[in-house]
């Protein structure tokens, strides 16, 4: 009795025939089917309209719209990524936006993303450029220079002061706009580690600061402190002294080992550039270098009076934490240092090229710490 083959099984049988490799002969033994009726089922296919379309087409089909969908969405996730500031904003920044990104994604794409006609950016594309675009790019070339300057460090409130001073007339709202546009912030901070060691049998001074951080003169109070710093040789220490009238660095030192000499360092060089008169307070923590009697010689021998934090409060000394945590969010963190020698020589070049004399301050009205001294000079 004759066998009836369903058409799924005839299209299947065409389907291994034209995309398996093997011989005709083979594929009949192994379907159970005479050759020629397998030769004649695939001649039916390529003559004839009854077969219908070829069995692989559709899955063809489909795998080619389905990598072309996730290429699209790959992009337009892209393009979301990096424009999500200029999102919400007015079209002009968004054609801004369009216009410096045109050459990595196609301007279709981005108008589609950005929900903006491209007719629309064309013709704001013609349009002369007017007087406040004209500004616009002239305040951002002068952001981008102070923000080199400043270390990639200030915000939206510094920026406009250092532009201010440069001579140009120009706002907070104008500023951060720019800033946020074209992707201009500064790096922020990371946790604190706590290395004060206040488990001793030393003696303690009185809080005779109490809080009270300003100063109406140089060299009245004096604060300092150590943090440390990680580098792949192991931990760095660095120990300040800063003058609260202007915030001024003038002692540090560093070393691979927190001992009480390190405290002594950082005070012998703040001596020896500003030889403060007797009376001077020195305010520290409970740390073990400070309350050492070495430490307390030191500063009976500099006629100055002691005054340490109360216990566990580390706002009592907010000053020098606040110097360390710009010191590690504005160079420090930025990178891994491959050896103690350089992150002192980053150290160094911070204090002295950046911090004194140049990094405004918004205790000091928005001024350097040295421009202060020398302003109440």
């Amino acid at each position: 009795m004759a066998v009836t083959h369903t058409e799924e099984f005839r299209r299947e049988a065409v389907r291994i025939a034209l995309s398996s490799g093997l011989s005709r002969t083979r594929v009949a033994a192994d379907l159970g089917i005479g050759k020629s009726t397998l030769g004649h089922w695939v001649s039916q296919y390529r003559t004839s309209d009854l077969s219908g379309p070829e069995p692989q087409a559709d899955l063809v089909r489909e795998n080619e719209r389905l990598r072309l969908e996730n290429r699209v969405l790959r992009e337009e996730r892209e393009i979301l990524k990096k424009g999500h500031t200029v999102f919400r904003e007015p079209k002009d920044m968004r054609f801004a936006f369009i216009r410096e990104h045109r050459r990595r994604w196609s301007i279709e794409s981005l108008c589609r993303v950005l929900r903006v006609s491209t007719r629309g950016y064309r013709a704001w594309i013609s349009r002369p450029v007017c007087q406040r675009q004209r500004t616009d790019l002239k305040v951002l070339a002068h952001i981008r220079e102070h923000f080199v300057l400043s270390n990639s460090t200030y915000g939206r409130p510094r920026m406009t002061m250092e532009l201010k001073e440069a001579g140009l007339d120009v706002g907070e709202r104008r500023v951060g706009r720019l800033m946020k546009l074209n992707g201009i912030r500064p790096v922020r901070t990371r946790r604190h580690r706590v290395t004060t060691d206040s488990r001793h049998s030393l003696g303690v001074a009185a809080n005779v600061l109490d809080g009270d951080f300003l100063a109406n003169a140089p060299n009245r109070k004096w604060a300092g402190d150590i943090s440390s710093i990680w580098t792949t040789e192991g931990w760095l220490y660095l120990a300040v002294v800063i003058d609260l009238f202007s915030r001024r660095v003038i002692g540090w030192a560093a070393s691979d080992r927190m001992k009480k000499d390190l405290a002594i360092r950082a005070l012998d060089m703040a001596v020896r550039l500003r030889d403060p008169s007797p009376g001077c307070i020195f305010h520290s923590d409970r740390g073990s270098q400070y309350c050492s009697h070495d430490f307390q010689k030191k500063l009976t021998e500099y006629r100055m009076m002691p005054s340490m934090s109360g216990r566990g409060n580390c706002f009592d000394n907010a000053a020098v934490e606040t110097f360390f945590k710009s010191l590690k969010a504005e160079i420090l963190w930025r990178q891994t240092w491959p050896t103690r020698q350089q992150a002192t020589a980053a150290i160094f070049q911070y204090v002295n090229g950046f911090y004194n004399p140049r990094r405004r301050h918004s205790y000091l009205g928005n001024i350097s710490p040295l421009a202060f001294e020398a302003k109440a000079a």
